[in-house]
């Protein structure tokens, strides 16, 4: 399913294609834990979801100043 996000950091707008089930997705927006109701995600791709960020865009956040 291909999901859209705004980074909550950069404000870019990023669309990734994530192996979930419009189920799995709407049980998540009901209320259930991500985890829990997309277990098949890694950390990097539930993040995504719930700020918009990518893994590279945390990187060099946490970078920044060194």
């Amino acid at each position: 399913m291909k999901i859209t996000r705004q980074s909550m950091f950069s404000g870019k707008t990023r669309t990734l294609d994530l192996d979930i089930s419009q189920f799995g997705y709407d049980q998540w927006m009901s209320g259930k834990l991500i985890q829990e109701a997309l277990p098949n995600l890694s950390t990097d791709e539930r993040e995504f979801l719930i700020s918009g960020v990518t893994s590279e865009e945390w990187q060099e956040y946490l970078h920044v100043g060194e």
